[in-house]
């Protein structure tokens, strides 16, 4: 079984590192590549890790790929998605998204953090939030997929099942996230240069960040309430090409321990391929996750202040988003789940 995909945007820092997943991929064949700015060259002139390829970046043409192609990743700014995932879809084609236009499930949400109303709020009863340890059995059968972001990846995992077993509140949650500078893609931009990002750890955004909603809205649905979760969640830039690291803080309810903790991950996680649950009282690593699909939790109990603190990391641009979003291809065609990814 050959899978033909194209990738749109494939010269971001998710699009290549989409291509490097996919070529190490046996039931899948890349036909489009497409990228405004590289259009007519060599992927191997703008990424030389790939000179065995004879793959060339074109223009984004709908035609082109509704006729060549099964899947579609689109690897855009969020905004640009819609433009294509509506013809695309009429064409037959699965897509997978890896922006944000399809997360959020509110077109107000959507408008109050992204500014502007959603381009296409008739596909969000349609779209399938992407992450496969929640939602497996819905994207066995969907054909539009919204990818998470990388600091909600890093954020539901390790909340979800505690939150499911009721082992800590819905009050005053707080995730203080660490990002590396790819979190920001690929621009030329002063705050993302080398000179002003190395040997710096400054926060940004420590309240109303795009991805809060997201977060809190999957946290909702964990918790089993219709009613909106309020959190506090402050992302970091650190001096690193890549990884995320988020600290979570949590009130325990009455009756939490390490041993319910450690069973309701032994519960969610156990037969999960990529998420990885420390021992008691470690802490996660992102150098453990780098290049990788993973996702690693390590938690703790804090009896002086009645505090769940669970630590997780990811590969922003892997587990983050390509390789979550191969994951969610892969179980769309009935692959193997790690086909590509280990």
């Amino acid at each position: 079984m050959s899978i033909k995909v194209a990738v749109v945007g494939a010269a971001g820092y998710s699009g290549e590192e989409l291509l490097r997943l996919l070529a190490r991929h046996n039931d899948v064949e890349v036909k489009v590549i497409t990228s405004r700015k590289y259009a007519g060259q060599p992927v191997s002139d703008v990424f030389p890790r790939f000179w065995r390829s004879e793959l060339k970046f074109t223009a984004p043409d709908v035609k082109t790929i509704a006729a060549e192609c099964d899947a579609v990743f689109l690897a855009l700014p969020h905004g640009l998605a819609t433009e294509y995932a509506i013809p695309l879809l009429e064409a037959g084609l699965k897509i997978i998204d890896i922006s944000a236009d399809f997360r959020l499930r509110s077109t107000a949400k959507y408008e109050e953090y992204y500014g502007e109303p959603h381009p296409a709020p008739e596909l969000l009863k349609r779209a399938v939030y992407g992450m496969p340890e929640r939602y497996r059995e819905q994207i066995k059968t969907a054909d539009l997929i919204a990818c998470p972001g990388c600091y909600p990846t890093s954020s539901i995992l390790p909340t979800a099942p505690l939150l499911e077993a009721g082992l800590v509140s819905t009050e005053d949650i707080a995730v203080v996230s660490m990002s590396g500078v790819t979190g920001a893609g690929r621009k030329v931009d002063l705050p993302f240069i080398f000179p002003e990002c190395n040997e710096s750890v400054k926060a940004y955004k420590p309240y109303g960040h795009r991805h809060l909603p997201e977060i809190e809205q999957e946290m909702a649905v964990a918790a089993g309430t219709d009613q909106e979760i309020a959190i506090n969640f402050v992302p970091h830039l650190v001096p690193v090409n890549r990884g995320i690291n988020s600290t979570i803080l949590l009130n325990a309810t009455e009756g939490c321990s390490m041993d319910k903790i450690a069973a309701a991950y032994e519960k969610a996680y156990a037969n999960e391929k990529f998420v990885r649950i420390l021992p008691p009282g470690k802490c996660s690593d992102t150098k453990y996750v780098t290049m990788s699909n993973c996702c690693e939790i390590g938690f703790n109990y804090d009896p002086h202040t009645n505090k769940v603190i669970l630590t997780s990391v990811i590969d922003n641009l892997t587990k983050g988003a390509s390789g979550q979003a191969l994951q969610c291809m892969n179980i769309m065609f009935g692959l193997q789940e790690t086909a590509g990814l280990l």
